[in-house]
């Protein structure tokens, strides 16, 4: 319980808030690390899910090795980026293993969600005449939108969590935190840093929360 209470007193000294090193400014590097690490990973997986998704075909083969990645511990794949060209590129091998991190549950969502789709209503846009295309933007995707903003739901929370990675590499964040305070061997600054990330993941499952409840029902897969 002291160290509890040592935490929250460390969380709530003004004194920890401001400058470089200080609160705010590692949670604004957190946050702007995992939006460009889910923007890129979005980018990465899903227009092959959605592609693949729409074609039927090789989905399954993508979803089984983008899913080898999950096996991979991240922390792994970081310090193998560090010995590569890529380690010379800053923020470079962070990013790139938060996105093979964030990767899989994009991908497999997206394309279950395809895969789901009333093969009934498929038909009939087809009959209507619809072209590929059309059937994707138009007709499946619309109806795959729940499944695929799961997805979205889950890498958002998963990279906050995990980005605190970074500080093991040199970067910015959270994490940085939690590695000065083992540094100057202070449990109760690892605590406060600890309870800082647990608690923007909750806000942003909570923020996902929200929007899933604001969104239109058919965004939300509602009858």
């Amino acid at each position: 319980m002291n160290t509890l209470t040592d935490a929250w007193e460390w969380l709530t000294d003004p004194v920890h808030w401001p400058g470089p090193d200080g609160i705010a400014h590692r949670l604004l590097e957190h946050l702007v690390l995992t939006v460009v690490c889910l923007v890129v990973s979005c980018l990465v997986a899903l227009p092959v899910a959605l592609v693949l998704g729409h074609l039927g075909k090789g989905g399954a083969l993508a979803v089984n090795i983008s899913n080898v990645g999950r096996a991979v511990p991240t922390f792994a794949v970081l310090v193998l980026l560090l010995l590569t060209p890529v380690g010379r590129w800053g923020e470079g091998p962070t990013v790139v293993a938060l996105v093979l991190f964030a990767v899989p549950p994009l991908l497999t969502n997206a394309y279950v969600g395809m895969r789901e789709v009333d093969r009934g209503v498929v038909q009939a846009a087809r009959g209507m005449g619809m072209t590929g295309r059309q059937m994707l933007f138009h007709v499946e995707l619309p109806l795959s939108l729940p499944m695929v903003l799961t997805g979205v739901r889950i890498a958002a929370v998963q990279l906050v969590a995990t980005a605190t990675i970074a500080a093991l590499a040199g970067g910015g964040g959270l994490g940085r935190i939690i590695t000065a305070g083992f540094n100057l061997a202070s449990t109760p600054q690892v605590v406060a840093g600890a309870v800082l990330v647990a608690g923007l993941a909750l806000v942003v499952e909570g923020l996902f929360g929200l929007v899933e409840r604001l969104a239109p029902r058919w965004a939300r897969g509602a009858p």
